[in-house]
């Protein structure tokens, strides 16, 4: 829990890409220069829409940040891990040397200088309104909010200060002589000998407030700074709060027996509790985790155990979107079955990870499964026909839940079944790019030839390409946008294709992009020559 003072350093570790002959563009696309690329890059980042870049530059045996093309001020070297976008990308900030000193640049203003900042500071709030750091003056660390010092502490947690999900409070742990407490917006709590790694965590609403703390050897649960009954040891994961912030529940060790608390009530002691348990059903209303006791396995819903079994699937159970279902795989004997609702399924040879899954009306479960040596997918308790194979990660279901898909291995060649049918073969199905768009009427994934990568929309093979992104619809679902590549290492060429047609050619497409625009555009940075664009890139039917 000790603080740790960040390093700093000036070394090359990634260059420019090379730059390569530019291929002419088959959409129309509007550029905007933002400014050159430096050619020592030590360090980059991206907020989540890939709109804006930040780096960090070697000048002169000095470092700077270049944000969107535009270069801030010189400094003596720049804290790996502190460059940080504000969640919503309109914020940026990082840590900077001066000499011997520390400041924290935000929004290329500088902050007043200390004797170190927190390592992976500084944080900015859910709303970006808000930026915190921890910061040391001498033998004492402070926090500063928005440019306001805090009470000095002794030490300040790592990875603190935690911020509310709206933005409107922030928390930290910090140490004062011997003991740890909890501030909550500028107000320290009760001191304790320890207070938990990770800890403090406020509810969905923000309104409450709950951590583990030490004392005297045991711990407790502290929620809205009342503390709850000891414990030997807590549990990974523990605390955590429901969805709609009404309850709280925490998996914890007691003697050698093994307890799931919720809202301060044991539950039924276990000789285990699963890793990952308690899960708190989406709307919030009910409470399941996986235990075992006598060497039979349990999974308790609300308290109370259903049936006894061999083992448990791993990441089970699992709540349908509307709360009202669960469904987790349990082995009995040498046979798995998808335990729905109660009730075990066919008897299968083994459960594919991340199975079973929900429709999102929560009507419909489906899950991968193993009959001999043959894969096949299970819908709503009626077995599939049987596969050589299938995709990791499917099958998936629309989002208006009327439609289902899977990849499946078919000898030496991979589909997508869609509703049943299946669709072209290919070498390849990409794990993790089966995709349905937001209104359900469109499928998507990437496929494999050889060596060569392809996006294919409902059975349709597109161009074909050395490296592609898992391709993303607009929110209204009537556009499709990825990034691909094509090229050898050397001179490789990136660009985005949207609706099928390639745009302009570059030396490099910033990661994270392209970002969706109102009127079915695309937005992204790019790099060609050396020379960082702002690229709009419009449908092709305009």
């Amino acid at each position: 829990m000790r603080a740790t003072v960040l390093s700093f350093t000036c070394s090359l570790v990634v260059s420019a890409l090379a730059a390569g002959a530019e291929a002419p563009a088959a959409t129309k696309a509007e550029e905007q220069r933002l400014g050159p690329l430096h050619e020592k890059i030590l360090l980059w980042r991206t907020p989540r829409d890939g709109r804006r870049l930040a780096y960090v530059a070697a000048k002169e045996g000095k470092c700077l940040v270049v944000v969107d093309g535009q270069p801030g001020p010189v400094c003596d070297g720049i804290a790996p891990g502190t460059l940080r976008f504000s969640p919503d990308g309109r914020h940026f900030g990082y840590v900077a040397a001066k000499g011997k000193k520390r400041v924290v640049v935000a929004d290329g203003q500088e902050g007043p200088e200390y004797d170190g900042i927190l390592e992976r500071n500084p944080f900015f709030s859910p709303d970006g309104a808000h930026v915190a750091y921890a910061a040391q003056k001498g033998d004492k660390w402070v926090m500063v909010l928005d440019g306001k010092e805090g009470d000095a502490f002794d030490a300040v947690m790592r990875d603190m200060p935690v911020f509310s999900p709206d933005g409107k409070r922030i928390a930290y742990a910090a140490k004062r002589g011997k003991k740890w407490s909890v501030t909550v917006d500028g107000q320290p709590g009760q001191a304790f000998d320890a207070v938990q790694e990770g800890a403090p965590f406020f509810s969905p609403d923000g309104t409450r407030l709950a951590y583990g703390a030490q004392q005297g050897g045991k711990w407790v649960v502290v929620v809205d700074g009342q503390a709850g009954p000891p414990v030997d040891a807590l549990l990974a994961g523990s605390p955590l709060f429901s969805s709609d912030s009404k309850r709280v529940a925490y998996a914890a060790q007691r003697g050698k027996r093994f307890v799931v608390f919720l809202d301060g009530q044991a539950g039924p002691e276990l000789h285990a509790i699963a890793e990952g348990s308690p899960v708190f059903s989406p709307d919030g209303r009910r409470l399941a985790y996986c235990g075992s006791r006598d060497n039979q396995h349990h999974v308790f819903l609300d308290g109370k155990p259903g049936p006894a079994f061999d083992a448990l699937g791993r990441g089970d159970p699992v709540f349908s979107p509307d709360g009202n279902r669960v469904a987790y795989s349990a082995l009995k004997g040498a046979k798995w079955a998808v335990v729905l609702d109660g009730r075990p399924g066919p008897s299968l040879d083994a459960i594919m990870d991340r199975t079973p899954v929900f429709s999102p009306d929560s009507k419909r479960v489906a899950y991968g499964a193993r009959r001999g040596e043959k894969w096949l997918v299970v819908l709503d308790g009626v077995p599939g026909p049987p596969w050589d194979g299938i995709v990791a990660g499917t099958p998936v279901f629309s989002p208006d839940s009327q439609h289902i898909a899977y990849g499946a291995r078919n000898g030496d060649a991979w589909l997508v079944v869609a509703d049943g049918k299946p669709g072209p073969e290919f070498g390849g199905v990409g794990e993790g790019t089966l995709a349905f768009s937001p209104d359900g009427a469109r499928l998507v994934h990437v496929g494999g030839r050889a060596t060569k990568k392809l996006v294919v929309v409902d059975g349709t093979p597109g161009p074909e390409f050395d490296h592609i992104v898992p391709p993303v619809f607009s929110p209204d679902g009537r556009h499709l946008a990825y990034r691909a590549k094509r090229g050898a290492k050397g001179g490789a060429r990136s660009l985005i294709v949207l609706d099928g047609q390639p745009g302009p050619a570059y030396d490099g497409v910033i990661p994270n992009g392209p970002a969706w625009l109102p009127d079915g555009a695309v937005e992204y940075l790019a790099h060609r020559d050396k020379v960082l664009y702002r690229v709009r890139q419009a449908p092709p039917s305009r």
